[in-house]
């Protein structure tokens, strides 16, 4: 429930600016600046539930700041149901993007210390994809009512889970980094079933949380056992947010008109493609393995967004003629010869995305932290992937102008192929190994 409240909170602005826009209202009708800001401000107010999910996962634990972080999505969509000017609005959208940041950080976590590692990839890709469940819940439910019922429709999945997480443990990793071995046993017998061997793995966590010391302290940061997933999961949300998936997103309405489909028809189908790849995603996750679906990810990626910016480069080649009659014609008629192009770019685009480097990111920030730096490191991570969002959709239209549409969508091209050439290299495979496994895997010692 928590990551479908994020995605409903993504895919709210979509539907609901058009009817703001155009609303009679004029304490609430927005302009082009403000629908800007409405769309974007849910990014400054996750940066700032990354930092305060950093902090709750440490002190009152996972389950406890996931039932809190519901309490911001709903006042938010409520301030947004009762709004009367547009900084309600603005307020709304900045407590739902709070509510998302410390989502974010902390249902991944919360997740991967629960889950068994025979199933762990298949439940952390879950995560994103019960995102694009909640975007694609918004599209289409903005096809049918307007934007004060649509906020209502997004307020139900918080109001869910804080109801549903009062039946769900702590996670027995934290509750032995607090002391308490009774409580953990009891949680790992509710998740694997009374007949499993929950004291041998207790011992099992235990052991690695002795190992690693009582508590985080800046020092800790010289050892490679932390720095090296910390770089390891800042540059994998730097890289995510540098595939050009907002450019592309932006574009997506455009190149659906051009196929002769209603723009938010259009959305709703991009939105069925996220969702269906990123649960055959899920599916195969534990099989194929991180690494292999990231590297097939940004390969999909960096040849679409490199066939986009042909498509661009080729538009703007087209020879001008002085006579106004013709040069429409000659603008138009390559456009209509070349949206195949574009279309066929879109779709291979959303699939590779959704297939790896829209899930996986996540999954492995929550995987290769050690306890004790988990919550810190965490939410350095989710604030580096929410600021580069925020930049990135707000620098889009400069770079258009000084780099051109061709020259920007190469640079997302090239920025793929990094990724791709950092995946081969400096990821470690996490598919099948214990938490504590792949710790030591960074630090350079055999695991448990």
């Amino acid at each position: 429930m928590g990551p479908m409240s994020f995605g409903f909170v993504l895919g709210y602005s979509s539907p609901a600016i058009p009817d703001l826009r155009s609303i009679s209202d004029p304490r609430l009708r927005l302009d082009a600046d403000q629908a800007s800001w409405f769309g974007s401000i849910v990014t400054v107010g996750a940066v700032v539930g990354g930092l305060l999910g950093g902090w709750m996962v440490e002190r009152i634990g996972r389950k406890l700041s996931l039932m809190f972080c519901s309490l911001p999505f709903i006042f938010g969509f409520t301030i947004i149901i009762a709004a009367q000017n547009v900084w309600m609005l603005y307020i709304g959208r900045a407590l739902t993007g709070l509510a998302s940041g410390v989502t974010s950080l902390v249902v991944p976590l919360y997740i991967s210390e629960m889950a068994h590692e025979r199933v762990r990839g298949t439940l952390g890709s879950c995560v994103q994809l019960m995102v694009v469940l909640g975007i694609l819940g918004a599209y289409a439910a903005g096809l049918v009512v307007h934007w004060r019922w649509l906020a209502i429709c997004c307020s139900i999945p918080p109001t869910l889970l804080m109801v549903f997480m009062c039946f769900m443990p702590e996670t027995p990793r934290f509750l032995l980094s607090q002391g308490k071995r009774r409580e953990a046993e009891e949680a790992l017998r509710f998740l694997r079933g009374p007949d499993a061997p929950v004291e041998w793995e207790c011992a099992r966590i235990e052991d690695a949380c002795e190992e690693q010391g009582s508590s985080f302290q800046m020092s800790d940061l010289k050892d490679p056992g932390v720095y090296k997933p910390l770089v390891v999961g800042v540059l994998l949300m730097v890289f995510q947010q540098l595939t050009g998936i907002n450019a592309i997103m932006f574009y997506a309405e455009t190149i659906c008109e051009q196929a002769h489909l209603p723009g938010d028809v259009g959305s709703v189908l991009v939105g069925l493609v996220q969702v269906v790849f990123t649960a055959v995603a899920a599916v195969i996750m534990d099989r194929a393995g991180r690494k292999v679906l990231l590297v097939i990810s940004g390969v999909a990626m960096a040849i679409s967004t490199t066939s986009f910016g042909v498509y661009f480069y080729l538009m703007s080649q087209q020879p001008r003629t002085p006579t106004a009659a013709l040069d429409v014609m000659a603008t138009a008629a390559p456009a209509l010869d070349l949206r195949w192009l574009a279309q066929c770019s879109l779709a291979v685009f959303i699939t590779g995305f959704a297939l790896g480097w829209g899930p996986i990111p996540r999954l492995v920030m929550s995987e290769i932290f050690p306890v004790k730096v988990r919550g810190f490191a965490s939410a350095v991570c989710v604030l580096t992937n929410w600021s580069m969002a925020f930049v990135v959709t707000k620098t889009f239209h400069d770079m258009m102008d000084h780099l051109t549409s061709a020259g920007t969508f190469w640079l997302f091209a090239s920025s793929c192929s990094v990724n791709v050439i950092f995946t081969i290299v400096f990821l470690p495979e996490t598919k099948g190994k214990t938490l504590e496994q792949i710790e030591a895997i960074f630090r350079g010692t055999s695991g448990p």
